[in-house]
């Protein structure tokens, strides 16, 4: 990310809309300045970022971004994948958020993390999402009613040949990142992040369609809605389109969309498998451990050994 090779890099910034950022903003930027980068980010962001942060469409985004910065947790994280899927550009967050479990730096990091991803110190693993009639959603994508408690009916149609259909309160398409998100709270499976697959899962069946079905990457899925009014189609949890009486959404898997950093690859893994553990309560000591920020944890070590 420096400017050794005679280019000058742009780092974008993606952040949270109400968690205050300004400590990382600060790092960030005392980084650039030191790099000869420039700062960008989406025109919704960068007012709030400070002057030197130049405000750009999503299109601009993706095409100047040599580097992208997640301020926030999963949400903000997500948004900053989707701004630039099928680009090989490096997607690092630091979590302002609450979980995270993609979000892999604590704001108290970002220096050390900064210095790393100048040495080159760093592993980039790539992430799949659904591409939904062109659009991305890196967790799930969701038909559900525009009513409470109004059903859906869907047909399921795989490479234009018509499987079946689902009479339920959602159908939900997921990643293997999503797998563990709406598609597991609704009794679908975990899928591991190493099998290209995406899966259908149906909220509250009546008839139809009732078990997960499990699609390969080169599977074309339509979904058309058989309702009689219109549906909603959420993306990563986000409404972004109404799918109208007779309309179908066609559904696929983007393998290897977008590259996020890791620093470590087996201690997130294992936070992550921590945090999860959280619906298994009660949890064993050196479980809770691993909540516990790393550097609280150095400090009560050496009060200990005093």
């Amino acid at each position: 990310m420096g400017s050794e090779s005679g280019h000058t890099h742009t780092i974008g910034l993606v952040a949270h809309p109400r968690n205050p950022v300004a400590g990382s903003v600060t790092l960030i930027r005392e980084f650039a300045a030191t790099r000869g980068a420039t700062l960008i980010a989406p025109e919704a962001d960068a007012a709030r970022l400070g002057a030197d942060v130049h405000p750009v469409t999503a299109a601009e985004f993706a095409e100047r971004a040599t580097a992208v910065v997640s301020l926030g947790g999963d949400g903000t994280m997500l948004g900053a994948m989707r701004l630039v899927v099928g680009r090989p550009t490096p997607v690092f967050g630091v979590n302002h958020g609450n979980l995270g479990f993609l979000v892999e730096v604590s704001p108290a990091e970002l220096p050390v993390a900064l210095d790393r991803l100048t040495r080159g110190d760093f592993l980039l693993e790539p992430h799949s999402c659904l591409m939904v009639d062109g659009a991305a959603a890196f967790n799930d994508a969701v038909v559900t009613g525009t009513r409470q408690w109004a059903t859906v009916n869907v047909d399921l149609a795989v490479h234009g040949v018509q499987y079946g259909y689902y009479r339920c309160d959602a159908v939900v398409a997921c990643t293997p990142t999503g797998s563990t998100a709406y598609n597991y709270a609704a009794g679908g499976p975990v899928l591991s992040p190493s099998v290209p697959a995406l899966a259908l899962t149906a909220v509250a069946p009546m008839t139809g369609i009732d078990r997960t079905v499990v699609f390969g990457v080169d599977d074309a899925v339509t979904l058309t809605n058989r309702s009689g009014e219109t549906a909603r189609v959420l993306l990563d949890g986000v409404h972004t389109r109404d799918l109208l009486p007779g309309a179908g959404l066609g559904v696929r898997l983007h393998q290897d969309a977008v590259n996020l950093v890791r620093f470590d690859a087996a201690t997130h893994a294992r936070r992550n498998r921590v945090k999860l553990s959280l619906l298994d309560l009660p949890m064993r000591p050196d479980q809770l451990l691993e909540l516990v920020p790393e550097e609280i944890r150095e400090q009560a070590q050496r009060l200990r050994s005093r």
